[in-house]
Parts: structure tokens; C-alpha cells; sequence
């Protein structure tokens, strides 16, 4: 009887080994993936806001200075 025990045990301690590595890497998983999106998604953001930005001053130099020639002449 002891040796049945023995093997249920180390069976139901195999199925909860299991389990538990199965949810632990899956809780990882979708963290890491969160914090890998976050930070992709911020340089992302950060890079177009500059080049927006950019773009928006160079056409306002570029206007204010078309004007600034109009005037002159």
C-alpha cells in the first residue's frame, strides 16, 4: 500500500508541477509582452510627436520667412 501511495503521490505532484509551471510562464509571458508593447509603443509615439513637430516647424519657418521676403520687396 505504501508503494501505491508513493506513486500517487509523485503523480499528483507531477500534475500540479505542471499546472503551476503552466500558469507561472503564462503570467510571464503577458507580462513581459506588456512591458515589451509599452516601451515599443512610447518610442513609437515619442518618434512620430518629433517628427510631426518637425515637419510643423519647418513649415512655419518656411511660411513666416515667404512672408518676411514679401514684405521686404
Amino acid at each position: 500500500m505504501n508503494n501505491l501511495d508513493n506513486i500517487v503521490e509523485e503523480q499528483v505532484r507531477r500534475q500540479v508541477w505542471s499546472q503551476v509551471k503552466v500558469q507561472v510562464w503564462s503570467q510571464f509571458r503577458s507580462q513581459v509582452w506588456s512591458q515589451v508593447r509599452d516601451q515599443v509603443w512610447n518610442k513609437v509615439r515619442s518618434q512620430v510627436r518629433i517628427q510631426v513637430w518637425e515637419q510643423v516647424r519647418n513649415q512655419v519657418e518656411e511660411q513666416v520667412w515667404d512672408q518676411a521676403k514679401e514684405t521686404i520687396k
